[in-house]
């Protein structure tokens, strides 16, 4: 099963409401859609922006098929912090999304997106959307018509469609509300061709109010006769989204880690950034971790870093002479054909890197993270020694998964080959081919160079040509394409040109590079210009799962490796 398993295969279909309005006409739809649907199937609510002093989540609630939730389990963000941090907001939303599946176990779950406020936001929409699309949530957009002729209720919808198309998610739908009768047909005339369905709705008061049953019951009634809720299903059944966004990809990969907890070492305990994302991940019983370093001084700096998790990890001093005696033994049987003795074992797990790796061979953690203080060649070399590679491994490389707006690519190997051979390089790609897969992307290979199916010649096409070659005769069934050069690789346009007529350029998402400089400047300035988010590298090829960390890692990027570490030891 792959990591996208676990919410979109599994998990409940989902309908988010987003208004530029979100007043009445908003509430009026999102309580009869939510009513109508609870008749139909187990229905929850989710509120990713919304104050804990309102009432419509409550209102929503007693409508659905959980009328005895929490409030505050399907509240995301109060709307005061929503645009100040856009990232927190959207983790936020994904971790209230996910509170409210496990406790409610829905068949479908409504998203229902900020309320309307007298501050105007201008990236709250944009917000709204970018949180639909992390939940590959189609749009149900509710636009009022009141002070609006069709014209300019059209050209508010396109306004709002680009906007949600552009953050990743689908529109699913039209909801005019606040119509009088007199305007509902020239409305429908005016939308009849639109390529989404439309629907007007009644002009209805609304109340939160606990007395106001009658009224809420008037609404829901206009809004049965107004809109078929089995409409909107077939609707949004065809508008599901196929992207994948960073947060997204984030938020399933620290799920998939918490389902099947390993335990990874972190030996570099005494760096602030290690302990700090340490404590992230213990507070939400994601992994188990076993931290190098005296146990008294890292919790004393947590103390002062107001850290209040790490109590929660184990802790491995190097002076233990109950684990360091059993690892001498075994460091000694490994490389005894180096002439390893007692003596330089000792001396040679003096370095936390080399007595973390050790941890990981006796079988005490599932894999190691390392490298926010030490070279990437102090992290794999231990690994490369005592670890060792994969039967069939010739070599271990290096692999970042990209995370783009709407999906997840590869790029390697930016992190260990200086200047692979042809054979090197063909055993790259099928490594990162076979990355891709284990995090839910289905393999399309471009080999990267100057030249794009022999528009170029010289010895460094030479090799990637011969590469190529070799990758197609060991994984036959792999798609692949190069030489190429990125754009062919990347665009469908350029494609069309350069390599017209290949199926797999212009649709690339593993991206081999030539040589190390080159990959490791590309990653970085996609990463940097784009906004892509770098998860890795991975180091692929090894026995045990060991990766590296930049020694510029955010907590964000600890973070996401550990859990990255412990899915692969799950495989």
């Amino acid at each position: 099963m792959s990591i996208w398993d676990r919410r979109y295969t599994v998990s409940p279909a989902s309908i988010t409401i987003i208004s530029p309005e979100a007043a009445n006409g908003r509430n009026v739809v999102a309580y009869g859609l939510v009513k109508a649907l609870a008749s139909r199937m187990k229905t929850t609510v989710v509120r990713p922006i919304a104050c804990h002093k309102e009432m419509l989540t409550s209102t929503l609630i007693a409508a659905s098929s959980s009328p005895d939730l929490d409030p505050d389990v399907c509240r995301g963000t109060c709307p005061c912090k929503a645009t100040s941090n856009e990232e927190q907001t959207r983790a936020d939303a994904l971790a209230a999304y996910d509170r409210v599946v496990a406790q409610t176990n829905p068949d479908m779950v409504l998203v229902v997106g900020s309320d309307h406020s007298k501050v105007f936001d201008p990236a709250i929409i944009q917000l709204n959307a970018a949180i639909a699309a992390d939940l590959r949530s189609p749009v149900l957009l509710v636009v009022c018509t009141i002070g609006r002729e069709p014209k300019q209720v059209m050209k508010t919808v396109q306004a709002c469609r680009r906007t949600i198309e552009a953050s990743g998610t689908t529109l699913a739908g039209v909801v005019v509300s606040g119509c009088e009768e007199g305007q509902k047909q020239p409305l429908q005339d005016f939308f009849k061709d639109y390529d989404r369905p439309c629907w007007t709705v009644s002009k209805k008061a609304f109340d939160t109010d606990a007395e106001a049953d009658q009224v809420r019951n008037d609404a829901y009634k206009a809004f049965t006769e107004d809109v078929n809720p089995d409409e909107v299903l077939k609707a949004v059944e065809e508008a599901k989204p196929k992207v994948t966004t960073p947060v997204a990809f984030q938020n399933d990969l620290l799920a998939k880690a918490k389902a099947n907890k390993k335990t990874i070492v972190l030996p570099e305990g005494g760096e602030d950034r290690i302990i700090k994302a340490a404590d992230y991940l213990l507070a939400r019983n994601i992994v188990d971790l076993i931290i190098v370093g005296d146990k008294d001084s890292i919790l004393a700096r947590g103390k002062e870093l107001g850290l209040n998790n790490l109590d929660k990890a184990s802790f491995q001093p190097m002076d233990d002479e109950q684990v360091l005696a059993p690892m001498v033994e075994r460091l000694c049987q490994l490389r005894a054909k180096k002439g390893m003795t007692p003596e330089q074992a000792r001396k040679q797990l003096a370095d936390p890197s080399y007595f973390g790796t050790m941890l990981v061979v006796l079988g005490k953690a599932d894999g190691l993270v390392s490298g926010s203080i030490n070279s990437t060649a102090n992290t794999v070399r231990p690994a490369l020694q005592v670890i060792k590679t994969k039967p069939g491994a010739s070599l271990v490389s290096g692999a970042f998964l990209m995370c783009f707006p709407d999906h997840v690519a590869v790029f390697a190997d930016c992190a260990i080959n200086l200047n692979p051979s042809s054979e090197q390089l063909a055993d790259i790609a099928i490594q990162s081919a076979q990355t891709a897969r284990s995090f839910g992307v289905n393999p399309r290979v471009g080999m990267l160079s100057y030249s794009t199916l022999g528009s170029g010649k010289g010895p460094d096409v030479d090799l990637v040509e011969e590469a190529t070659r070799l990758a197609k005769e060991k994984a036959p069934d792999l798609p692949i394409v190069g030489p190429i050069q990125f754009d062919a690789a990347w665009s469908p346009t350029v494609a069309a040109t350069k390599a017209k007529g290949d199926p797999v350029a212009g649709k690339v998402n593993v991206f081999v590079f030539p040589s190390l400089s080159a990959g490791n400047i590309g990653y970085k300035a996609v990463q940097r210009t784009s906004g892509a988010l770098a998860i890795g590298p991975v180091l692929q090829g090894l026995n045990k799962p060991v990766n590296d960390l930049s020694r510029g890692a955010l907590v964000a990027d600890i973070i996401n490796t550990v859990a990255l570490t412990a899915v692969e030891a799950q495989d």
